[in-house]
């Protein structure tokens, strides 16, 4: 009897498998004929190790006026000094609308020093040029190591590349002799593969003065919404504080307090007071310590992967960054570091961020350095520590990582946004809550940033109420 219930059993299993694989067979062919927006599977890249140069040696052009100079030539000889007198027949490459791009004379007083080859002679300063010439460029950079002028051969997206080409330069000569015997042999057949001469990114990201946030005014104004101020704190706690969806603070609030709403509603509610506390969050003068971790984590925007940077005050455990963007690359790092920059207002100089091996944050550092706002990148490569630099700030690398899972679990009831807007507005409360308003258990219960007008209220709600008004009374004072 009991041989016969087992083989009953096994069939029942059997076909139970079949059905199963019918049934996700049948769910992959109508997700792939759906009209709704396809999820791109996050890019699962493998970092190779990417060694930013210093940086180079900028050598000023001089920029000299010909009137001057011509009037020092007559002070000094008491002759005035005359234009070219060109002879006939002599066939010249000079275009009459040339001049000097280093006194700006004009092409009366230019040789043709070379004939029809292009090269040209200032009768006035003297100077030679062609129009590749280092007299057409504001500055001349120079490798640090040979001080060989750098030569522009790539054009990436946000930044050129130059390299010093110079064979015998002390940097390349000390990277070959460094290599292993099975590198040289690889060299030696594949030589694009190894990146052996100086290298220098110079950015063309616009560089932006650091400044306020321009004031965006919401679609829906919180003045002209049809509840009560405590109606709206109550709804920013269950939506924002305990990461329910929409959908589930609408049930709450009619099943609960018999509040009528809809979800599209609580949806407006906290994109409007998104706007109005995002000045607020992104100005007020924080306490900050000197340790500091970033990272980026996914989320879904319209259907696809999009990236979250944070940046965090390990010590204050204040979320100093949270920009989102479609795109995991250098340009996203270094408008995630400016929001950091702009809440230090002076930065320190021994500076330091803890991320993981992500390259692009080695070029946000690069790009920063340029233009003199220096600091140090401490990379913490993965799971195991392999070298002493992970040994010694892995433990900050882990924090920023519960920050992150802190985060998905209030995210993960919205399974995405359906606009950029949506995922900002989500973003910014989420990190009003976390700053002003979650107590931490490593503050001994307390919240990371103390406003003593929030601490004498009683409830939640209230207190989202009084950060409303305290943000709304800032936005009035920067309205001149």
């Amino acid at each position: 009897m009991l041989p016969l219930l087992l083989t009953y059993l096994v069939d029942i299993i059997k076909r139970q498998r079949m059905i199963i694989l019918a049934l996700m067979k049948l769910v992959i062919l109508l997700t792939q004929n759906s009209r709704m927006p396809q999820l791109i599977a996050p890019d699962n890249l493998n970092y190779q190790k990417l060694k930013v140069d210093e940086l180079p040696l900028i050598e000023k052009v001089e920029k000299l006026d010909y009137h001057l100079l011509l009037q020092t030539h007559f002070e000094k000889t008491g002759k005035v000094l005359q234009p070219i007198q060109r002879r006939n027949g002599v066939k010249i490459n000079l275009d009459l609308n040339t001049t000097c791009p280093r006194c700006n004379a004009p092409s009366d007083y230019l040789y043709a020093n070379n004939g029809p080859k292009g090269q040209c002679n200032c009768k006035v300063c003297d100077a030679l040029f062609s129009p590749k010439n280092h007299f057409s460029k504001e500055a001349i950079l120079k490798c640090p190591h040979c001080t060989h002028p750098l030569e522009k051969v790539k054009d990436r997206n946000g930044f050129d590349v130059y390299k010093c080409k110079r064979a015998d330069c002390p940097y390349y000569l000390r990277r070959l002799q460094g290599l292993t015997a099975e590198e040289k042999d690889l060299f030696e057949k594949q030589p694009h593969q190894f990146k052996m001469h100086y290298l220098f990114r110079q950015f063309n990201i616009v560089f932006e003065p650091i400044s306020k946030d321009s004031i965006i005014q919401p679609k829906v104004k919180l003045a002209n919404i049809h509840c009560s101020p405590y109606t709206l704190g109550l709804i920013l706690t269950y939506y924002v504080n305990y990461g329910l969806s929409a959908r589930k603070t609408a049930a709450l609030m009619y099943d609960v307090h018999n509040v009528k709403i809809t979800g599209q509603t609580i949806l407006n509610y906290a994109s409007s007071a998104s706007v109005v506390l995002k000045p607020f969050l992104e100005n007020y003068p924080y306490e900050l310590s000197d340790q500091f971790c970033g990272d980026e984590t996914y989320i879904r925007v319209s259907g696809r992967w999009n990236y979250l940077f944070f940046f965090f005050d390990a010590v204050k455990k204040i979320i100093l960054s949270s920009y989102v963007s479609p795109n995991r690359d250098t340009e996203s790092a270094i408008y995630a570091l400016r929001e950091v920059f702009k809440k230090m207002g002076t930065v320190p100089e021994d500076l330091t961020f803890i991320v993981d091996g992500n390259p692009i944050y080695l070029l946000a550092q690069h790009y920063y350095a340029q233009h003199g706002v220096p600091f140090d990148v401490k990379q913490v490569i993965g799971l195991t520590n392999n070298d002493p630099v992970s040994a010694e700030y892995r433990p900050l690398k882990q924090i920023i990582e519960r920050l992150n899972r802190t985060f998905k679990g209030n995210y993960r009831a919205t399974t995405g946004f359906g606009s950029h807007q949506g995922s900002v507005s989500f973003v910014t409360l989420f990190c009003v809550y976390f700053n002003f308003l979650r107590p931490h258990s490593a503050l001994e219960k307390k919240v990371p940033v103390l406003i003593p007008e929030l601490d004498k209220l009683p409830n939640m709600p209230g207190k989202w109420t009084k950060l409303i008004s305290l943000s709304q009374d800032w936005l009035m004072d920067q309205t001149p």
